[in-house]
């Protein structure tokens, strides 16, 4: 049985993507998954040193990347209204953020978060990158005055004393009109298996929508102290159809976000054959 190392994160998205994957509720044609699970940013910065065949990443790492990856039809977190928010205390003045003299805190360099906040806030100049789940704290605490959420984050900010200052999906489908890419699979470009990877992926999906709206042991595991309410606002909210098939549109959308700044990537460069 051949062994395919595989990386993605402990978010309920994921995790409910590949349970049938990683747990042979599908015949995986006898292939073997080696699993790691980590932070999206960790696992931004193995894909650029090309630590395992197959992974998760963010799409504003991609360029970095495609040396080596070619992104997979399935798997993708993209979508309208699932883009990154920027928020502050409540007691902070948001409406007066300019991005120039505020300390804010981002979830990692390599994260899409990060190039669409920069694309939204260009002169910036005073940020500080953490883990996504730390950044809540930092603001509650007074250590930065705005950071840029992620994940389940998105449900529980509100609740928290904090409040919105900029969606930056939203400002991101206003400039463009297209779909916001959050992260995808790529799979290594040398690894013969494109195609059933690609498949098996997608079988895994499929089995989870066809048992959903069942929250799995394997999704409640990795989802740490979420209730199940969020996990399923959560899985709401970053599967759907672009994540079985990006189809045309989302790869349009991808190559609207990789070439934002300038860059000339056609399909062909990015995407498996």
């Amino acid at each position: 049985m051949e062994k395919i190392t595989l990386g993605f994160s402990p978010c309920p998205n994921d995790t409910f993507i590949f349970d049938a994957l990683v747990n042979k509720k599908i015949d995986t044609g006898g292939l073997d998954f080696d699993v790691i699970l980590d932070d999206v940013e960790t696992l931004n910065q193995w894909a650029i040193e090309g630590r395992l065949d197959v992974t998760k990443l963010s799409y504003g790492v991609l360029p970095a990347v495609l040396d080596t990856y070619r992104v997979l039809n399935s798997g993708s977190a993209l979508g309208r209204g699932v883009g990154p928010l920027l928020i502050c205390k409540n007691n902070y003045r948001g409406a007066l953020f300019t991005g120039t003299t505020e300390t804010v805190a981002i979830p990692g360099e390599h994260t899409t978060a990060h190039l669409l906040f920069t694309m939204a806030y260009p002169n910036a100049a005073n940020k500080i990158f953490m883990r996504y789940d730390a950044i809540e704290t930092a603001l509650l605490n007074g250590e930065v005055q705005a950071g840029v959420i992620i994940h389940e984050n998105r449900f529980t900010y509100r609740d928290k004393g904090l409040q919105l200052i900029t969606d930056l999906g939203q400002y991101w489908e206003t400039q463009t009109g297209q779909p916001i890419p959050l992260g995808g699979i790529v799979i290594k470009k040398e690894l013969p298996l494109h195609q059933q990877v690609d498949g098996l992926i997608r079988s895994s999906i499929e089995y989870a929508f066809a048992h959903y709206p069942q929250v799995t042991d394997y999704v409640r595991q990795h989802a740490q102290e979420m209730n199940e309410t969020v996990m399923r606002q959560h899985i709401d909210l970053y599967v759907n159809e672009y994540s079985v098939d990006l189809g045309e549109a989302g790869k349009n959308a991808v190559l609207k976000l990789l070439n934002a700044g300038g860059g000339k990537w056609e399909e062909a460069d990015v995407f498996i054959a």
